[in-house]
């Protein structure tokens, strides 16, 4: 146990996290000029996303422990603090909807889970984790960046990135590895990605390794490419 305290690289990373998503869109809303004809305006767009599913990954990291382990009441600050940024997700309400996935995995109690095609799936899936009161402030948020902001930044840079964050998030840690059919054998019902460490920190931070993390759900998202075999 004492080692898990002295191992403070979940918190520095993610500070890391945080620092960079909060650096780059300052950046982007208040110095950069669009322009669409720019491929940078799109790979910053790809980049901003990239940042927010990190904040969630860090914030589900949180939710197993292990953004600072051993140190609960930091974690659950680190937790808050990710979910919150990533479009006024509330930590709490997160929380016992996750463990019941890993409880009850493509299951009827199973939020996360739904008996259907994509479309309807990720229907179900938006309904679960967004609320009116995310929307509102959502809504509230863009109405006040607007007055400082060009509104072409804010709608590029900070509306659009989370949304596709929040599609990301579904296709490669919801959608890919609970669709179908799982054996008897597969006690995690999930499937996983291939081997492939840099696209699958690319796609969603390790997350398709998804039966690695159902199986070993200790691991924080940047030391699960080794539970890969």
């Amino acid at each position: 146990m004492a080692t898990i305290k002295r191992d403070v690289r979940g918190v520095v990373i993610a500070a890391v996290v945080i620092s960079l998503w909060i650096g780059l869109l300052a950046y982007l809303l208040g110095s950069y000029t669009v322009g669409y004809s720019s491929p940078l305006t799109y790979l910053f767009i790809l980049l901003q996303t990239h940042l927010y599913t990190g904040l969630f990954i860090t914030a589900h990291d949180a939710m197993h422990g292990v953004a600072a382990p051993g140190r609960p009441k930091l974690n659950k600050v680190i937790g808050t603090l990710t979910a919150f940024l990533f479009a006024y997700n509330w930590y709490s309400r997160l929380l016992p909807r996750h463990h019941q996935h890993h409880r009850h995995v493509a299951t009827d109690q199973d939020p996360d889970y739904h008996y259907g095609s994509f479309w309807p799936w990720y229907a179900s899936f938006l309904k679960q984790y967004i609320t009116w009161w995310q929307i509102l402030l959502m809504a509230i948020t863009f109405n006040v960046l607007r007055f400082f902001f060009p509104v072409d930044n804010v709608v590029l840079f900070w509306m659009l990135p989370a949304i596709i964050a929040t599609f990301q998030l579904f296709y490669f840690g919801t959608y890919l590895p609970h669709r179908g059919e799982h054996p008897e054998s597969n006690p995690h019902k999930s499937g996983t990605q291939s081997k492939n460490h840099i696209w699958a920190f690319i796609s969603c931070y390790f997350f398709g390794y998804h039966y690695e993390h159902h199986d070993k759900p200790y691991l924080p998202w940047w030391q699960l490419y080794k539970a890969k075999v």
